[in-house]
């Protein structure tokens, strides 16, 4: 069996990589690519724009999921 880098590509994840294509960003989050391009429409993640490519930085995905916990953890203390 011949491995290829198309093959190892969607579950290796270059961890140096500091700028990511929304299609990696949405691997590393779980969530389908749709709705990674809906969270950046909506402003709720991060994006850059690098010539036509929409680029999303590798810790706006952290800072995302900060705000998320954040939300869950005030609304589970006000319930």
């Amino acid at each position: 069996m011949t491995i290829t880098a198309a093959t190892l590509a969607p579950t290796t994840a270059d961890p140096t990589l500091v700028l990511l294509t929304v299609e990696e960003a949405a691997r590393r989050l779980g969530i389908g690519r749709t709705t990674c391009f809906g969270l950046i429409a909506s402003g709720e993640l991060e994006s850059v724009k690098v010539g036509s490519l929409r680029r999303i930085p590798a810790d706006a995905l952290a800072a995302y999921v900060a705000r998320l916990r954040d939300a869950t953890v005030s609304s589970t203390r006000d319930a």
